[in-house]
């Protein structure tokens, strides 16, 4: 791996994903690390607490080292020179003889790629559990890959890996690398190879048109080597026209249309499926996940491991039994209840409805509560309020959390009062939520002890996330729990 060019690395907003995971692949590659934010909440306050990482707070010029050579800096709205004093002293001594270089952290994850096979995994949605999936494949075969996960994994252990392998797994994201640089960041990583989890139009404040969103995907595409590995989902509502534009081989997989396809699933608290190659049996393989979208990433994990040969049958079955999920994508949030009580990442529409669908597979005979908050930019967009008309479909109950204000000046943003009429009119059972508090005293009520809860947002829904639980282990707790 080539070394890395720079010596003392301070980031600007260092408690996002996917800056901390960047800041601890630096720091254990032998680069110091400082970092600042405004705030630090769960989970990532605990991540950055594990890897004895100290975020100062709030932004400031001083939170700058003097001999930091590399400022990197988050996509924040609000981390702009005209906003923040910090940033506005990174620029300055960027532009100074000598000065620090500023990069995005794709850029800084660029540079610590070179030299290794990097294996990208993108789309619009399953990206984040399937290189996860990945990264525990592989470790457990022993192979030492280096990994980014933009995310906070059960399995494996930490987002961020230094490994002594020649591969490096990189959640690569569509979305632009930093408020200077409009690239996707993915297209900063040069893949080897390539997995494609499905498509559908998302970020429509950055990407309008359907075809805006496609666009990197294909300039991504065209920078796999001929010799790569490109497999790539065909359930997302866009993925059979992006896919029919590409001219290449593609290994294709799904549930049900694909080369690799999972047949006879078993739904239950253990899961059960059948993995096919282009309809020979390969291995019945057993999860703890739930959902048919975590079945369909284990399927594409099959495709893209054992078509490459990186590990046995055996191996791979084991890994995808083992693996236990990654936080805030279907992820308990107590076992001290009897209220079944979980997390999905509701940051598009997909998400929140494969997020849905699985609750209402595992959990048919309880009454499904969902408390929602449209966090990001897509959710509180006036031109995506159609996604509005179907999503709660079979939710019995909604609580809809106001929408967050930051960057609301830069899109159409709707309000909560414009969102909840488009809920009502679609005849969704749903109450506006604008405070914890008022969260905890309208859910607390209702909730039942035979509930199954799913929290979906991409934020904190104001603190619910971790009280509401902590309200239901007190109101029904499980019997027999300590």
């Amino acid at each position: 791996m080539t070394a890395f060019p720079f010596r003392k690395a301070h980031f600007i907003g260092l408690a996002g994903v996917g800056m901390s995971a960047t800041a601890i692949l630096l720091r254990d590659s032998g680069v110091a690390v400082t970092g600042s934010d405004e705030a630090v909440y769960p989970p990532i306050s605990h991540v950055l607490a594990r890897e004895h990482l100290a975020c100062r707070t709030p932004y400031a010029p001083q939170n700058i080292p003097d001999d930091a050579d590399l400022i990197v800096i988050g996509k924040n709205a609000r981390l702009t020179p005209d906003q923040n004093a910090e940033v506005a002293e990174a620029f300055r001594r960027a532009a100074a003889p000598g000065g620090a270089k500023i990069l995005s952290f794709a850029e800084a994850l660029a540079l610590l790629s070179r030299g290794r096979d990097n294996i990208v995994a993108a789309g619009s949605f399953g990206k984040t559990t399937s290189v996860a999936m990945m990264a525990h494949c592989l470790a457990s075969a022993g192979l030492d890959p280096s990994w980014m996960i933009g995310a906070v994994p059960l399995s494996p252990a930490r987002a961020a890996n230094a490994g002594q392998g020649r591969f490096f797994l990189l959640e690569g994201d569509e979305y632009p690398s930093s408020n200077t640089d409009n690239r996707s960041k993915f297209l900063h990583y040069r893949p080897a190879h390539l997995l494609l989890a499905p498509l559908a139009h998302d970020h429509v404040n950055v990407f309008p048109t359907i075809e805006s969103y496609l666009a990197p995907f294909h300039r991504l595409f065209d920078l796999v080597p001929r010799d790569g590995l490109i497999v790539a989902a065909t359930s997302g509502e866009l993925s059979e026209r992006f896919l029919a534009d590409v001219k290449r081989d593609v290994v294709t997989f799904g549930l049900t249309r694909g080369d690799w396809r999972a047949v006879d699933i078993d739904y239950g608290e253990t899961s059960q499926f059948t993995l096919t190659e282009r309809g020979r049996a390969i291995a019945r393989v057993t999860t703890s996940q739930l959902g048919a979208h975590n079945i369909e990433n284990m399927v594409g994990i099959g495709a893209f491991v054992l078509t490459l040969g990186l590990v046995g049958v055996e191996q791979y079955a084991a890994a995808m039994a083992s693996f236990r999920g990654v936080v805030r994508r279907l992820d308990r949030k107590s076992d001290l209840t009897s209220v079944q009580m979980f997390e999905g990442f509701g940051s598009s529409y997909d998400k929140a409805k494969s997020a849905i669908a699985a609750m209402k597979t595992h959990f048919a005979r309880r009454r499904l509560l969902v408390v929602f908050e449209p966090h990001t930019f897509s959710w509180r967009n006036r031109n995506t309020l159609a996604w509005y008309d179907d999503v709660f479909k079979g939710c019995d109950r909604v609580f809809i959390y106001e929408p967050a204000n930051q960057g609301a000046a830069t899109h159409e943003q709707a309000s909560l009062n414009e969102i909840m009429a488009r809920v009502y009119a679609a005849g969704v059972d749903a109450t506006p939520i604008h405070s914890c508090a008022e969260g905890l005293k309208r859910i607390g009520a209702e909730l039942r002890a035979d509930d199954a809860v799913l929290f979906l947002t991409s934020g904190d829904i104001g603190g619910l996330i971790e009280r509401l639980p902590a309200l239901a282990e007190t109101l029904h707790p499980l019997r027999g729990a300590v």
